[in-house]
């Protein structure tokens, strides 16, 4: 499905958000190893339904098609169940995406992995045992998901897990949120430069969590209130003191216009700045939030301005290369954009070609990041149904701020 988008002008509008993808598969794992977990405000994304369906199926392959996130906490929760035998695969792109870092992890704790393709990669057959220690050592600088695979399973262990921790950490918010919300479920935690610990959750403190909506789809009304000219842009249900690295993005916008007010569960986005207040070049570290370089990068295009962003080294791993995907995908509308492994920098622009065709790359950021720059110019998205990874409803969303969105065959 290839959807066209134009939009003369921003509507305001009041939205309610999904619940958070990061924090509801965290729960997912955590609600297999202690049934008695409620879960409020599941998010409805695919990847989401995806790891409920793997966790409530007795199939002996699980298919869990684009979902890293799910790879990546299953891995670690199969390999580490004894009596599970099986295999787990994905999409053609999962296939490409390494998870031997993590399989090398658990193989210290004796599990039984083994590669039925290429070496390093999906699909994996898996013979799930009781682990043998509680210390492993792992490289921090690829992906906190591999951290936090081990240590949400990690929990269930008699004594806990210990991850010693080689190089600097990457994403660590995504780390924290793991580590607090194992706290908030009554496991005691441990985070140095060095190494990380979980005890064993012997009680729930709590049975009953909601999960806050998602910072990551947030961004993308940041991006369209700093490209356009609404009054204000609610959304629900968020909070100022948020576990989610994405909510972030409230410091990373102001500079670009956009300011943010919570009242109970709801944020408000008003536009503070005009044009000739906006800085000639942003620049911003992500190493903390690599989600939302899309966003950014794509929103600084609209406004005109030039962007220096760094700390991408995991975009390359990500859905697709997303530096890559990026920079094809800007110039198509006539951006300036050079890439290194871990920066993106784009120069400032004087116009914005129109009726360019986005590839999404499977890849449900590149379409939602690319959206709003319908405030400026004309555009298609291909494959626009892929915001289902995350966003189920985001186009619809689209469609009461203003937006214009028809069909292409």
């Amino acid at each position: 499905m290839n959807l066209k988008l134009s939009a003369s002008n921003l509507k305001s509008g009041a939205l309610k958000i999904t619940g958070s993808k990061s924090e509801s598969n965290r729960l997912l794992i955590l609600q297999a190893l202690y049934p008695d977990l409620r879960i409020d405000n599941l998010s409805n994304s695919d990847d989401t339904d995806v790891l409920q369906t793997a966790l409530a199926s007795d199939e002996s392959v699980l298919d869990i098609h684009h979902a890293g996130t799910s790879m990546r906490f299953l891995t670690t929760y199969l390999a580490l169940k004894p009596g599970f035998e099986g295999v787990l695969t994905g999409s053609e792109r999962m296939q490409q995406r390494p998870i031997g870092v993590l399989v090398d992890a658990l193989r210290q704790l004796g599990a039984e992995i083994s590669y039925e393709k290429e070496q390093g990669y999906p699909p994996l057959r898996i013979s799930g045992v009781k682990p043998t220690g509680n210390r492993v050592r792992i490289a921090a600088n690829i992906s906190s998901q591999y951290l936090s695979s081990l240590l949400l399973t990690g929990s269930s262990l008699d004594s806990g897990l210990i991850l010693e921790l080689e190089g600097k950490l990457t994403s660590v918010p995504y780390l924290q949120m793991t580590l607090t919300l194992l706290e908030a479920l009554g496991a005691e935690t441990r985070l140095t430069d060095a190494e990380v610990y979980v005890g064993p959750i012997t009680a729930l403190k709590t049975k009953d969590f909601t999960v806050e909506s998602d910072w990551s789809s947030a961004s993308y009304f940041y991006s369209l209130m700093a490209l356009g000219q609404a009054d204000s842009i609610k959304l629900s249900s968020y909070k100022p003191d948020s576990l989610q690295g994405d909510s972030g993005l409230v410091n990373l916008f102001e500079p670009l216009g956009v300011q943010s007010a919570f009242n109970a569960d709801e944020v408000s986005l008003t536009l503070t700045k005009s044009a000739v207040d906006l800085p000639q070049i942003y620049s911003a570290d992500l190493a903390d939030t690599p989600d939302l370089a899309q966003t950014i990068a794509v929103c600084c295009f609209g406004l005109g301005i030039g962007c220096e962003l760094s700390g991408l080294h995991t975009l390359k791993i990500k859905e697709t290369d997303r530096l890559q995907a990026l920079k094809n995908e800007l110039e198509k509308f006539g951006a300036q954009v050079n890439i290194t492994d871990d920066h993106l920098s784009l120069a400032p622009s004087q116009g914005i070609k129109s009726g360019v065709s986005v590839a999404t790359y499977q890849d449900h950021r590149m379409a939602m990041a690319f959206a709003p720059l319908a405030l400026k110019t004309d555009l298609v998205i291909e494959e626009a149904g892929v915001v289902s990874k995350s966003y189920p409803e985001f186009w619809e969303d689209l469609k009461t701020l203003g937006f214009q969105i028809e069909n292409q065959r």
